[in-house]
């Protein structure tokens, strides 16, 4: 990649490298009358993934083309602008100075220099462009040489993008900048992205996110970066309880994944955020509930108790002794049901709340199976977000009460509830406890932040996770703090953008100068 100076500020793809290959001609004017909208032009699907990635990227994008260009293109461009929230200019080879000054009006605050993105099919732009100070970047879609011209850049396809600019900003800057390389499914990348967690333009911390995909080769994305922050749950494809899960060797993971946990093997200098054998625990509720045990030790100056729930593991629903093995666990009906494992496979969520002994034997929950109490908390769950040294929590609508799940069953059988907790919980409109979580029974305990903050703290030694988070429950009558779910890099979408996303960030670069300091 060639060397050029300034922090990207801003970038502009031109039409010519986003519309798909077979789109690529440039009619004369007596033929250009006879493409009618029927003959539509189409984007390239690597356009979408660039364009998905540079939207929330704190970088100002947009989209340029020429006064020639086809009325159904124009039109494309214009709508997909619309959708991704960016600009549309149109770029002239005669009259760059007035585009250069729409484009500053447009973009007031810019941060450094332009990156516009072409096809070298427009040879004849780039000379004036360049004087203006924009940079250069040229697809190189016929695989022609890579440019000696030290004020341009090439790159083959439209993913590589992001990197590029990673790069260009890593040498504008220098070791100020930490790069977080990050890699998640599209859905979660999208909810943390578009609250501004992954800025390609660096923060005031010296922070600087890029993307890494699967779809380009890993080690050279990798050489770019500080920090890998992964959500590799994402990229389970099974999990074999036959044996335990203190190693890799149980976990099959997508075949990308597969390449970054070699890298990270033979990279142990990588500060990994958080290493696979740390997340372990974590895709295990059997394990978890053992862990949680050592809450017993746990003292404040509060009269509560904060404790795991009450637990039973099993094999087999028909299993022998089962009524004495609840009993001799302190479960009583009824109680949750729940695959041992807890994420990464897509029944890990189908659970069951249970009402009689006898319908365990029925039950369609995946075994190996957790069998956890079930706690009256009045409908009301406390979420626990550990971000580094910083705990912060939201209350949250829950299940209601077991009188009220009874209810629920719909028969005097009282037949199990079966329901994914990731699409739906067991609830009813009405139902007194199922409301604002402020009926009176709710706010007969309130929450003991110091007593969980101590668990917080406790569980991040336990753990060494740098981001996760955890549930609370608070059981009536008692006040024990029950926690019932423990899971690595959750999205802690419910604190203000204004605090997690600083904390997420602060999170991130400690972690780095510990690894570092190491």
């Amino acid at each position: 990649m060639a060397g050029v100076g300034g922090v990207v500020g801003g970038v502009i793809l031109d039409e010519s490298v986003l519309f798909a290959a077979q789109q690529l001609h440039y009619p004369d004017s007596s033929s250009s009358s006879s493409h009618s909208s029927s003959n539509c032009a189409s984007f390239q699907t690597d356009a979408h993934f660039l364009l998905r990635k540079l939207r929330h990227s704190n970088i100002p994008t947009g989209i340029s083309y020429g006064p020639g260009l086809e009325a159904h293109k124009v039109s494309i461009l214009k709508e997909v602008a619309t959708q991704y929230s960016i600009h549309c200019f149109i770029l002239e080879a005669s009259s760059i100075d007035d585009t250069t000054r729409e484009v500053m009006l447009a973009w007031s605050n810019i941060g450094g220099r332009i990156l516009y993105l072409v096809s070298n099919k427009k040879r004849d732009i780039y000379a004036k462009l360049s004087k203006c100070g924009w940079l250069i970047t040229i697809l190189n879609v016929e695989g022609s040489s890579a440019c000696e011209n030290s004020s341009m850049v090439y790159i083959k396809k439209l993913q590589e993008l992001p990197l590029t600019i990673c790069h260009i900003n890593r040498k504008a800057i220098g070791n100020s900048v930490v790069t977080v390389g990050y890699i998640m499914k599209p859905s979660r990348e999208e909810d943390f992205a578009k609250r501004g967690a992954f800025p390609m333009y660096p923060t005031q911390d010296g922070l600087m996110f890029v993307p890494l995909t699967f779809e380009l080769p890993l080690s050279p994305q990798l050489q770019e970066v500080d920090v890998v922050l992964h959500k590799a749950t994402d990229e389970i494809i099974s999990i074999d309880l036959n044996s335990s899960l203190q190693s890799s060797n149980t976990i099959t993971y997508s075949r990308g994944m597969q390449e970054l946990q070699r890298y990270m093997e033979h990279h142990l200098d990588l500060c990994v955020i958080d290493p696979l054998n740390y997340i372990y625990p974590v895709l295990d509720r059997l394990k978890i509930q053992q862990i949680l045990l050592g809450l017993e030790d746990l003292k404040t100056r509060g009269c509560h108790a904060i404790r795991g729930a009450n637990f039973l593991k099993v094999d087999d629903f028909n299993q022998a002794g089962l009524i004495q093995s609840l009993s001799e666990a302190k479960l009583a009906l009824p109680s949750i049901v729940k695959p041992q494992v807890a994420c990464g496979v897509a029944d890990s969520h189908s659970m069951a709340i249970v009402f009689r002994v006898e319908d365990f034997k029925d039950l369609t929950v995946p075994l190996p199976a957790i069998i956890q109490e079930y706690v009256d908390h009045s409908s009301t769950l406390y979420k626990f977000y550990v971000l580094g040294e910083k705990v912060y929590h939201a209350v949250k609508n829950s299940t209601p009460n077991a009188d009220t799940l009874m209810k629920l069953s719909g028969s005097k059988e009282l037949k199990p509830l079966v329901f994914d907790s990731l699409k739906s919980l067991p609830t009813t409109k009405g139902n007194p406890n199922s409301g604002d979580g402020n009926s009176s029974k709710a706010t007969d305990h309130c929450i003991d932040l110091e007593l969980v903050t101590s668990a917080a703290n406790w569980l991040t030694r336990k753990l060494e996770l740098t981001i996760f988070g955890f549930d609370v429950v608070i059981q009536e009558g008692t006040g024990d703090h029950v926690i019932v779910d423990v899971n690595y890099l959750p999205s802690f979408k419910e604190v203000p953008n204004e605090v997690a996303i600083p904390a997420f960030w602060d999170a991130i670069k400690k972690k780095f100068e510990s690894k570092r300091t190491t």
